[in-house]
């Protein structure tokens, strides 16, 4: 019987292999990095509206407003690309003093340059049809989508509510700089910043020449009006708050607070169906936001039975799977009356996600999520450019394999 034979590597060999393993972890890093920088495009510096503040158009905290340009090249010159940011809302004073101390609520706190990447990035691999356009992209720092307008200034708060005129000071600050030439004009934004272009679609295209194209489109920003698990109807009364606070009301768009309370305006479901400017509609049927903060927000779950499925759609127990599914139905409810429109676009993927259009993974990748074998990009710029129509629904969760993170949630910072 022969013993097994037991190799001995030198101590020289052994010091080889390991150099050997970390030059090689060395280098995935470099070209992981690489790889980030050339997708990530570039990075935009800050132009504040100093002009604003005479006009009462400013932060929760007296700042002026603020937005990052890329200016438009070659065939792109005439184009805009408008991008609202998004970052939730602050519906009472409390929470409005504590997002007056960020960045989403003065522009003091702003960074200097922000990357640009996803729908704003500048190289054509990465952005086919748009990436040579005029991108811009309006910070967020108002708390009301862009929909407030409240004179008076409490003095022991120094809280301003001024988000209309923000939206309206930084397209009068743009017109003059090229826009009132622009051809081709999309007003787009990202959650809260999605729900502003629903808001402002019409007025956007009102505020242009009768001769340019313009469409707007929504990403993560179709809110529904959902109870919550516990059976409150919890977003419904945060949304009033929001816009009782802030004076949006005369805001909102007339063809809905004609009808209905104003606060039910501020939910795309009453609202879309009466926009009349072309209007793409981009969303997870179960979006990551909406499932933690609309369906199982904090104290509708005071246990925390919903924390672990929360941030991982995988750990989800079949009863919250099936709460999930009716919310997707609901979803799809919400969304019927406001896709009958046959100039508007609609993407609606069965990801865990929340904002796809701002992530270069998830807007134009090797691996980015698809729908009916087209990439987000894709879609949008065939919509956009009338090459062909997209209206797609994907099928239930988890019948799609692009689908990125394995149901993980990406980050999410403010709760409601």
């Amino acid at each position: 019987m022969t013993e097994p034979m037991i190799s001995f590597l030198s101590h020289k060999d052994s010091l080889i292999i390991m150099v050997d393993s970390r030059f090689g972890q060395w280098l995935k890093l470099v070209v992981s990095l690489l790889l980030l920088l050339k997708t990530q495009g570039l990075y935009v510096g800050i132009t504040y509206v100093k002009s604003a503040v005479a006009k009462g158009a400013v932060c929760l905290d007296g700042s002026p407003p603020a937005y990052h340009w890329d200016k438009g090249f070659g065939t792109g010159i005439n184009s805009w690309l408008i991008h609202f940011e998004g970052g939730g809302w602050c519906n009472n004073v409390t929470n409005c003093l504590s997002r007056k101390k960020t960045h989403l609520g003065s522009s003091k706190l702003m960074g200097q340059q922000i990357a640009f990447s996803g729908i704003m990035n500048n190289k054509r691999p990465f952005n086919p049809d748009f990436y040579n356009w005029n991108r811009v992209k309006i910070r967020y720092c108002d708390g009301s989508s862009f929909t407030g307008d409240v004179q008076a200034v409490n003095p022991a708060t120094n809280l301003h509510f001024r988000g209309a005129r923000i939206w309206l000071a930084v397209i009068e600050d743009l017109l003059p700089k090229g826009l009132k030439n622009a051809e081709n004009a999309l007003l787009s934004g990202c959650s809260a910043g999605g729900l502003a272009s629903i808001l402002h679609c019409d007025s956007f295209r009102s505020l242009l020449p009768m001769g340019t194209t313009v469409k707007c489109l929504s990403d993560a920003g179709y809110f529904i009006n959902v109870r919550d698990v516990s059976g409150a109807p919890h977003v419904q009364t945060y949304f009033n708050e929001i816009v009782s606070l802030h004076g949006s009301a005369k805001n909102l768009p007339l063809s809905c607070t004609s009808t209905l309370k104003p606060s039910f305006c501020f939910f795309p479901q009453y609202v879309a169906p009466q926009v009349r400017t072309p209007l793409f509609i981009l969303n997870a049927a179960y979006d990551s936001w909406q499932i933690r903060n609309i369906l199982a927000p904090g104290n509708a779950d005071p246990l925390g039975v919903w924390k672990s499925c929360k941030l991982d759609i995988n750990n989800c127990s079949p009863l919250q799977l099936k709460a999930m599914q009716d919310f997707r139905l609901r979803f799809l409810i919400a969304l019927n009356k406001a896709t009958n429109s046959s100039s508007g676009g609609l993407y609606i993927d069965s990801c865990y996600a929340h904002c796809q259009t701002e992530t270069q993974e998830k807007w134009f990748m090797a691996d980015s999520p698809m729908l009916g074998k087209m990439k987000i990009a894709k879609a949008v710029g065939d919509w956009f450019y009338d090459r062909s129509p997209f209206h797609k629904i994907d099928c239930p969760y988890p019948c799609n394999p692009s689908c990125q993170n394995s149901g993980l949630a990406p980050p999410d910072n403010s709760e409601v």
